[in-house]
């Protein structure tokens, strides 16, 4: 199971704590996107043991483990303005930090198998408060168990804090007729119609009158229903529909939550999500179920490959078969990310392709969206340089055209990004990079937005935070530029 659930000090639902202002009129402090917006932060708790799955949230699902894949789903959500996971593990923390989210180191008394998730939550809330000084509205708990998790998901629980609820979870619809077997000591069956053995709800039949059957002294083994009578099997669009908790993600006013020390508290709201996509890695079956569906519901998912199995539009595909990307497709940088863009040539500006004529002459193919692309990063204030092993004159003429500079007939991509960097005091952790090959990938590791366009290697679309949909040449610079700057570019 993921981290085990608090218990309210009273049964049921506590009541919702005086907060001060209702969660629709948050104090909004700002952030860098957007001055009005709630801070909302997102925790991740991430213990080292494990008894179903030993080292699981360091587990491989597409080719990432589960908590980089939470935090990059973090990462893409628009209303979630901070990321911090909490972890008793080096290596977990090591993976999450390589990935841009904060981490928290979680007391043994907080990591053991009785902790609680709220525990470590509230841990984590006030370690922010303390050594960031940085107030938080809300926060999300966010399960990495849960491998399918979407930054849609995520911004739809903040929002529905943001519109009043208290606090909020991720559900599926759920029509199943749910059985419970018989305690070992049972003599008799439960009685349908005595409350507490039948879930009595607006709607559901009256219960069926039928004459007694005889009982055995002998213990049962037998079950009753749930949350339906037996004897009565309703159609299903005669049956109201039930939400299951999916154990994703549970979203909480900030203050509520540090008063009532419980994820449910006053207006609890319910988020639907795709019953498709839900799934709790508690034991190795479930593993193994996640790693088996990660190809196709990764795929569904925006940017990257279309469920043709092709990338690009259209009218332009480029035949690639499954990706086997282990990007999380929703990772997006946005203007606030970066300081800097840096831009492959061959490959990512062109399509990797060389025309000769008949001198010997070299000649390549570039996208005029591209270059309306880079002019956009160029008057939003952002660094920009044009980086390449090729001597070929052909890329500094295309970066004088642009007005970009450009090092080209480098043997070490990774040491002139350093250097750049340090020359102009930009963090690489603030360097969006985009490149398409395997001598891309020292620059990958080095930058905070390692971005791969969509036709690049294998080895280089799993190294990568982001995949574009589009291949270079075709236009991939310019649809960087639309995530950064807006679709609407």
């Amino acid at each position: 199971m993921p981290d085990t659930p608090g218990t309210p000090g009273t049964s049921g639902t506590p009541p919702c704590p005086d907060r001060g202002q209702p969660a629709v009129g948050w104090p909004r402090p700002g952030g860098a996107a957007d001055p009005d917006a709630p801070r909302v932060l997102a925790v991740i708790p991430a213990r080292g043991g494990s008894k179903g799955v030993p080292g699981k949230n360091l587990a491989e699902v597409g080719g990432v483990p589960l908590v980089a894949r939470a935090v990059r789903a973090c990462h893409a959500a628009r209303r979630v303005t901070g990321v911090l996971v909490s972890t008793d593990d080096p290596a977990i923390a090591a993976v999450a930090r390589a990935e841009g989210a904060r981490v928290v180191e979680r007391p043994a008394r907080l990591a053991g198998d009785l902790a609680t998730s709220e525990a470590a939550v509230l841990h984590a809330l006030e370690w922010y408060a303390t050594e960031l000084a940085e107030p938080v509205d809300a926060v999300l708990l966010v399960q990495c168990t849960s491998p399918f998790v979407t930054a849609t998901e995520l911004d739809a629980v903040a929002g529905a804090l943001a519109d009043g609820a208290d606090s909020a979870l991720t559900v599926a619809p759920f029509h199943g007729f749910v059985w419970r077997a018989a305690p070992a000591h049972a003599t008799t069956p439960p009685d349908p119609s005595t409350p507490g053995n039948r879930r009595d709800r607006p709607g559901d039949p009256a219960p069926v009158n039928r004459p007694a059957t005889p009982t055995r002294s002998a213990p049962l083994t037998g079950g009753h229903g749930v949350n339906h009578d037996a004897a009565h099997r309703p159609r299903r669009q005669d049956r109201p529909e039930d939400l299951l908790e999916t154990g994703a993600v549970y979203g909480m006013d900030a203050a509520g939550f540090r008063a009532a020390r419980h994820r449910f508290f006053g207006r609890v709201e319910p988020v639907r999500t795709d019953p498709a996509r839900t799934l709790e890695i508690d034991d190795p079956h479930d593993l193994a179920r996640a790693r088996a569906l990660a190809p196709l519901l990764d795929a569904q998912l925006p940017g990257d490959a279309d469920r043709s199995g092709q990338y690009g539009p259209p009218d332009d595909p480029v035949d690639l078969g499954r990706s086997g990307s282990s990007h999380h497709p929703e990772a997006r940088p946005r203007r606030e990310d970066v300081d800097a863009v840096i831009l492959d040539f061959d490959g990512t500006q062109t399509d990797d392709r060389v025309y000769l004529d008949a001198d010997g002459r070299e000649l390549v193919a570039v996208h005029r969206g591209d270059g309306l692309g880079i002019a956009a990063l160029r008057r939003s204030g952002l660094e920009l340089l044009v980086l390449s092993t090729e001597q070929n004159p052909v890329v500094a003429v295309r970066a004088r055209k642009l007005g970009l500079p450009v090092l080209h007939g480098v043997d070490r991509k990774d040491l002139a990004l350093t250097r750049w960097c340090a020359e102009r005091g930009i963090p690489p952790e603030r360097v969006l990079y985009l490149g398409n090959d395997v001598n891309d990938l020292p620059c990958l590791r080095l930058v905070g937005w390692p971005v791969a366009v969509a036709d690049a290697h294998r080895v280089v679309r799993r190294a990568a935070r982001a995949v574009t949909g589009r291949p270079g040449g075709h236009g991939a610079v310019r649809e960087v530029a639309s995530w950064v700057l807006g679709a609407t570019l």
